[in-house]
């Protein structure tokens, strides 16, 4: 049985960031963009003038919780939300949200993490990201 494994590239990475951030610069939001690949490991950085430091690791965790899990990093914050505290102990996760999968042909080959505004702003921006790759854009 023959398995292709498709990979996020570089350039993609590039694209999903330059999706994500015309939505911020649209909205004025100063965030810190980051991508990973499938294992974590950072593809691609960048922080728009005026964003506060404090989002660099912010963004990168929220990415790399979302390709450890395989889900948004929104399903954690509503857990801790609905009183589900048991997740703040799990290693790697990030209950807040702005973190989400990179998903082509069911497979999961990096994710997206964006810090800087509203958490919800920031899941707005990394979708925006993903939306602009998928459509070519």
């Amino acid at each position: 049985m023959t398995t292709n494994k498709l990979l996020l590239t570089l350039d993609d990475a590039k694209k999903i960031a330059a999706g994500a951030e015309a939505e911020a610069q649209r909205n004025q939001w100063p965030v810190v963009i980051a991508i990973v690949d499938d294992g974590g490991h950072l593809l691609y950085l960048q922080r728009l003038d005026e964003t506060q430091y404090g989002s660099v690791q912010v963004a990168i965790e929220k990415a790399r919780a979302a390709i450890a899990f395989r889900r948004p990093t929104k399903i954690w914050e509503n857990n801790i939300a609905e009183g589900r505290l048991h997740y703040l102990g799990l290693p790697g996760a990030l209950p807040v949200e702005g973190g989400l999968p990179v998903v082509i042909d069911q497979q999961f080959i990096g994710a997206i993490g964006v810090s800087g505004v509203r958490s919800f702003q920031d899941a707005q921006i990394a979708q925006a990201g993903i939306d602009a790759w998928l459509s070519g854009g």
